[in-house]
């Protein structure tokens, strides 16, 4: 199973540890799939990479994903797509998204015939500013869940889960985008509830 996407997946893992799965949500969920599954024998992967938006997951999808020929491919990527826009002026547009997330997608079906998994981009704001950003982001969130339905995915649908949460925001994030121990764990608990039922 491999878990990709940006700093949220990423979690401080040790690059040089081809098996390190960083201090987050990928970690929490191999751990209690693992515990709950061992019959499985499953092995995980992360490739995270901070600050990646669709476009750099896209040029270096080979190398991370295609190359290691996973069974399931886990993706969470689009919140830099939404930040850059707000703090360096880069947009990346819906359009753009859309083909370069499907582009993905299609060529792990094809040439891997992977089960996908796909986790909603998402913010917690904790500011004005950041619910502005609601805009960019919600279409991005749309296309997610549309690319679910078209490719048979596995929705992890943590964006409305977030929103929905009735507690201080800053108990699950630090800045709006990166998570602590107890949102990590939240995605986690998500990623297993849509993903365990269908590899039991």
């Amino acid at each position: 199973m491999l878990f990709i996407g940006d700093s949220i997946t990423d979690a401080g893992r040790d690059r040089a540890d081809d098996a390190d799965l960083g201090q987050g949500y990928a970690m929490m969920a191999a751990a209690w799939f693992t515990a709950r599954h061992p019959g499985h024998r499953a092995a995980f992967r992360n490739r995270g990479v901070g600050g990646d938006r669709v476009r750099d997951l896209r040029s270096r999808w080979d190398a991370d994903c295609l190359s290691l020929a996973p069974d399931v491919v886990s993706v969470l990527i689009g919140i830099n797509d939404t930040w850059r826009r707000y703090d360096h002026d880069d947009p990346t547009g819906v359009e753009e998204f859309a083909r370069d997330y499907r582009h993905l997608l299609t060529t792990a079906r094809e040439q891997l015939d992977a089960a996908l998994v796909l986790v909603e981009p998402f913010v917690i704001p904790l500011d004005d500013r950041q619910r502005a950003w609601r805009a960019d982001l919600d279409p991005k969130v749309e296309v997610v869940r549309h690319l679910a339905a078209e490719f048979d995915a596995a929705l992890v649908a943590v964006d409305a889960a977030f929103a929905a949460a009735d507690t201080d925001d800053r108990v699950w994030t630090t800045d709006g985008v990166h998570l602590t121990p107890f949102g990590h764990a939240v995605l986690a608990q998500h990623w297993l509830r849509a993903v365990a039922p269908a590899t039991d």
